[in-house]
């Protein structure tokens, strides 16, 4: 059982075109899959559908999309510190915050427990073992992988605990670093454009370390949903900030539709129509 989606050249085609059939669906599905062609390139198009969503979102005291995908890569850390000190910065303000339930994504990735209480650092390990592959005659092309689901910390807990559970990148020949993100559970108005943004984020930052192009970004979300608030991710296992006020499932859908409307039509449609 699996609804596949498709392939869309960009991030905001992709979800709108995911978002749309979640609709469809009656608001849920299982296994959707959504594959990305180019992650990091924003057409002004897309600009304006990441614009309206953001609008949405911020509207309602919800997270906007750009905390939500530096919860996977921190894109304005790594602008002004660079590659030898966004970690260093990241878990420095990581470890003043209170509350660290959500948004430990990257932390996960970059300070992973280990034995005796040492971490790893996951990306790290990948981007070095990426590195020496490339530069060998014989490259492996599928050993590059990153956990974020931790049994230790999350297999006994039922509410908030981590979503994206795991992280497999691939290199082809030809089209560069890909990467497949397996997520057991995915809140599409709240979460998932800003997902998918910081994903792409994350790959090209793999990408450039190791001299790359960035290929296509594949989505598999076990269970996707239109989800009418931010505060209701709290019972599916997400943290929420009490401050949220949420939104309908109407309006959900009055977004989405209007955001379709907006889209620019096939050449081949504005031909039939003349």
């Amino acid at each position: 059982m699996f609804e596949p989606i498709g392939t869309f050249p960009s991030c905001a085609t992709a979800w709108l075109a995911a978002a749309q059939r979640l609709i469809t669906a009656g608001g849920e599905a299982y296994n959707l899959v959504v594959d990305i062609e180019d992650p990091v390139k924003h057409s002004p198009a897309d600009a304006a559908v990441i614009l309206d969503v953001d609008r949405f979102l911020r509207g309602r005291n919800a997270y906007p999309v750009t905390t939500v995908a530096n919860t996977i890569f921190p894109q304005d850390l790594y602008r002004r510190h660079g590659a030898t000190g966004f970690r260093i910065e990241y878990l420095r303000a990581y470890d003043a915050i209170r509350k660290k339930g959500w948004g430990r994504y990257f932390e996960r990735m970059v300070r992973w427990p280990g034995d005796n209480g040492q971490m790893t650092d996951q990306l790290h390990d990948l981007i070095e073992k990426l590195g020496t592959q490339l530069k060998s005659r014989q490259t492996f092309k599928s050993v590059y992988e990153l956990t974020l689901f931790d049994p230790a910390r999350d297999a006994r807990r039922n509410r908030n605990r981590q979503c994206l559970s795991f992280l497999s990148f691939k290199h082809h020949p030809v089209r560069g670093l890909m990467l497949t993100a397996m997520y057991r559970n995915h809140h599409y108005v709240s979460r998932a454009l800003g997902n998918f943004i910081g994903l792409g984020n994350l790959m090209a930052y793999i990408a450039k370390q190791v001299g790359t192009p960035v290929g296509p970004l594949t989505c598999v979300s076990t269970h996707a949903e239109i989800d009418t608030a931010s505060a209701c991710a709290a019972k599916d296992g997400e943290d929420a900030d009490d401050t949220e006020q949420g939104w309908t499932i109407t309006e959900a859908r009055d977004l989405i539709a209007s955001l379709t409307a907006k889209q620019p039509r096939p050449a081949s449609a504005a031909g039939a129509a003349r």
